[in-house]
């Protein structure tokens, strides 16, 4: 099923919030590869090939949204298990906001809405194994009530990452 929810970040348009569908997989390949090429997030080589993209975005995942304005791909987030097993409680998420749709709230749009699809898809915490010490999404995850628990010296061409966590649980629970 479909889920459509009208949101707007900025007072200027309403934006689009769904489940992707297969027709969605050709926007988030191009934009995904963009932004790998482009050095910007992930630590994937380039070049991605299509193949790649949908083992690691589409094919493991337990939910992938997007976010569309004036109908064109704004960002997305996929959701899966971060571990197998007896772990497989704890869910792992990553996201992208295309550059002409950045500093517009969409980011955390797609945050806050994973978190509670995570929870609702029956996950009890979420961690992120791999963000960038640059990235500067890091703050808003510690907005959100993420914590760091682990750095890695030099994960990806000499730049350090941080693993971040946060219970899923409503609070009191």
């Amino acid at each position: 099923m479909t889920r459509t929810i009208d949101i707007q970040p900025t007072a200027a348009r309403p934006y689009e919030l769904r489940r992707a569908t297969p027709a969605d997989h050709g926007d988030l390949f191009i934009a995904y590869t963009q932004i790998v090429d482009s050095g910007d997030g992930f630590p994937h080589a380039p070049p991605v090939s299509r193949a790649d993209f949908d083992d690691y975005w589409i094919a493991h995942s337990t939910a992938v949204w997007i976010i569309r304005a004036d109908g064109q791909l704004a960002g997305a987030y996929y959701i899966k298990p971060n571990f197998v097993g007896r772990a497989a409680h704890i869910s792992n998420a990553g996201y992208f906001v295309v550059g002409a749709y950045r500093r517009r709230g969409f980011g955390r749009i797609l945050v806050e809405h994973s978190l509670r699809e995570a929870r609702r898809l029956g996950f009890d915490a979420m961690q992120f194994n791999l963000v960038f010490a640059s990235n500067p999404a890091r703050q808003m995850y510690r907005q959100l009530g993420f914590h760091e628990v682990g750095r890695i010296p030099s994960a990806v061409d000499g730049e350090d990452a941080v693993v971040y966590w946060r219970s899923l649980n409503p609070v009191g629970s």
